[in-house]
């Protein structure tokens, strides 16, 4: 059986090994900046046969279609299916109703056009909820932003700034609340410790739920 592949090693102020197995089924090693390349192959050896298990259940699972942007195809927001309406009488560029409508008929510009409007609402939408967490839970980030991040959720910088991909909009808001919590707590605790996850616990008991539906549905938010 040959050896897993490590895609990449990015090496962080952070204190401990994280093993990542991403959307697109590549293993992803954070480490200490210090930490010898031949310790973290041991670590990934030791960790075999979890790896080969995420990376079997990510490849096993059918990829979506590209997206076409024409009339009728479907897209998430908020975690609901919208089919997309095209027309030419619309006040502005999208209007979310019982579908989201267009007012441009190039498939081109309408991908260009529906994205910006995904990251309009994400900046808002994203901003709001984290501000309202944040009264709850006391963390306070120093600022949030919103990314083009495929890969990754959600961020926290040693500055204490936040930064969260647009594609999270896509997801039901309670995905949205775990993914603002998990950067929140990490103001606190950088790194994903048996402590850390008991921070996030204190504040949403079921976040283990949500993080296992992050997984297993992650490459569906995706545009």
């Amino acid at each position: 059986m040959e050896n897993i592949k490590i895609d990449n090693i990015i090496r962080t102020k952070r204190r401990t090994i994280a093993l990542v197995v991403t959307q697109d089924a590549r293993l992803i090693v954070r480490a200490p900046i210090k930490t010898p390349e031949s310790y973290i192959i041991d670590v990934v050896k030791q960790k075999e046969r979890w790896v080969r298990k995420k990376i079997m259940e990510i490849s096993s699972k059918p990829s979506l279609p590209d997206k076409e942007f024409v009339d009728g195809e479907f897209f998430l927001f908020l975690g609901r299916n919208y089919p997309l309406r095209i027309k030419t009488n619309t006040p502005q560029p999208v209007i979310l109703r019982d579908g989201i409508e267009v007012n441009i008929a190039e498939p081109s510009i309408i991908r260009e056009t529906l994205i910006k409007w995904y990251k309009d609402e994400a900046r808002k939408k994203i901003a709001e909820r984290c501000e309202q967490i944040s009264k709850i839970t006391g963390y306070k980030p120093a600022s949030v932003k919103i990314s083009n991040a495929k890969k990754r959720w959600g961020s926290c910088s040693h500055m204490g700034d936040l930064n969260f991909s647009w594609h999270l909009i896509l997801a039901p808001m309670e995905i949205i609340d775990y993914v603002i919590v998990h950067e929140l707590v990490h103001l606190e605790v950088k790194n994903h410790s048996r402590h850390f996850w008991n921070k996030v616990g204190t504040i949403m008991p079921d976040y283990n739920d949500r993080r296992n539906w992050l997984k297993q549905n992650g490459r569906d938010l995706l545009i």
